[in-house]
């Protein structure tokens, strides 16, 4: 794409420095107060029995690809949404959501119904044990209901973060912390003279949590907002020409996500057959990998967000350097993560009640989660967040599918069933699709070709 002037190699506009770590930020704060409810559940059923933490996880893996599928639906949202934003439209955007909504209310009736129906036969893909299926079940009999709210809720703020809102995320997910931590605690050990639940009490105080952060963000568009205006419309009506650019932008994306969000699963399965500690420690060190990693999802959805607007204000001389900016940024995130993720492992395993073999194996697994957290904090927000955001889907979704089911899940299965690797070494065949990414993003990215202008 022509330049009109030579951009410097880093972008030297304070106010991308503003917008970007303001955005960073929010969103990063959000993201870890939102984790923190499941990381609430993970802690406290941790303290409760070591059946009922594996079980909870094991139903955690079904809530991850409604995690992925949620943010894929709003991912599609944002990239088209954030070119419209920077050319100064609305109306579109507000039609989109609508698309997107209908799209994820569909998804998620159909999850819902897939988990009423066989409870035992998902969970038992994860593991074979009879306790953990039969905690998990009675957890995922509640959770369920969770997901059209999640999904909804993913939706709309979505939209809103595409017109550069964010902070009413960050206030909902504290409101929602405060009510799950203190559900949690008051049904999972019986306190106040409530029943003692277990698992179910958690899956309670998290269905509550995800029923008030619907409600909030609904009244937050109806009565509060001035930017989106969203019922300022009728933005569920159909708009053909939309929906058809919303679906070439999200078919890959969703492909993306759902190949990625379900090879997770497998691959916790693979430790989950293998042995009880080994699915209880993988538990414990991905609660931690996941814990931090949420900064890197920050990154990555306030690039989408820069990218598309830069995009669509047209001030393609910028973009290239504001993107190498937000790419050597993105190394130094990662850097500090993985750091601060070694130094804290100690004080963070004290937290849980699990046996001293799953313990230990825990602590082995953090360290080579460390390692991880460098390389994925550069292709994540760089794929998703630069390349993704700049236009090019397609791109994201062909790398995932080769790096993930050309490479990493034979390698996993071959590793823990055939090679009969310890844990430790299966874990860093799990792991190793963050090295085969980041070669071909960073070919990708220098390339430039990323750079394309999606609205009509």
């Amino acid at each position: 794409m022509p330049e009109t002037r030579k951009e410097p190699f880093f972008t030297r506009n304070r106010s991308f420095y503003r917008a970007l770590f303001t955005m960073l930020i929010t969103l990063a704060l959000q993201n870890l107060i939102a984790y923190s409810v499941n990381m609430t559940d993970n802690i406290m059923l941790g303290s409760y029995s070591q059946p009922a933490l594996s079980g909870a996880a094991a139903v955690n893996q079904i809530f991850f690809i409604v995690q992925q599928l949620a943010l894929g639906i709003g991912d599609g949202l944002v990239i088209l949404a954030a070119q419209y934003w920077g050319e100064g439209r609305v109306s579109p955007i507000r039609r989109l959501t609508g698309t997107a909504m209908k799209f994820g209310v569909l998804c998620s009736v159909i999850i819902i119904a897939l988990c009423m129906l066989m409870p035992a036969r998902l969970l038992g893909i994860f593991t074979r044990d009879a306790a953990i299926i039969a905690e998990g079940t009675s957890y995922l009999s509640i959770i369920q209901f969770t997901f059209l709210f999640f999904i909804m809720t993913q939706v709309l703020m979505a939209a809103l973060r595409s017109v550069e809102v964010v902070k009413i995320s960050f206030y909902i997910s504290i409101v929602s912390l405060v009510v799950n931590v203190g559900i949690n605690y008051t049904l999972i050990f019986g306190r106040f003279g409530m029943p003692e639940l277990g698992v179910r009490g958690a899956a309670i105080g998290t269905l509550a949590a995800r029923i008030l952060e619907f409600v909030i963000i609904l009244i937050y568009v109806l009565r509060i907002d001035k930017r989106l205006k969203l019922f300022s419309e009728r933005f569920l009506k159909r708009d053909a020409a939309l929906t058809k650019d919303y679906f070439r932008t999200e078919v890959p994306i969703l492909l993306s996500s759902l190949l990625w969000a379900v090879s997770v699963p497998m691959q916790t399965a693979i430790l989950g057959h293998l042995s009880s500690d080994a699915i209880a420690a993988n538990s414990v060190a991905t609660t931690f990998y996941q814990y931090l990693k949420v900064i890197v999802q920050a990154m990555s959805a306030a690039s989408a967000v820069m990218i598309g607007r830069a995009i669509g204000i047209g001030k393609m001389e910028r973009i290239r350097s504001d993107a190498r900016t937000l790419a050597v940024i993105d190394v130094i995130i990662g850097l500090i993560l993985g750091l601060l993720l070694f130094a804290l492992r100690g004080p963070l395993l004290s937290l849980y009640r699990i046996d001293d073999s799953a313990l230990q194996l825990a602590d082995r697994l953090i360290v080579i989660m460390s390692v991880v957290m460098v390389g994925m904090s550069y292709q994540m927000p760089v794929s998703f967040g630069i390349i993704r955001g700049g236009g090019d889907a397609r791109f994201t979704m062909i790398m995932n599918m080769i790096s993930t089911w050309a490479i990493v899940m034979p390698l996993s299965f071959l590793a823990a069933f055939v090679w009969k690797w310890p844990v430790p070494f299966v874990v860093m065949a799990i792991q190793s699709d963050q090295i085969f990414k980041g070669l071909p993003t960073f070919i990708r990215f220098r390339s430039y070709k990323w750079i394309r202008k999606l609205t009509r």
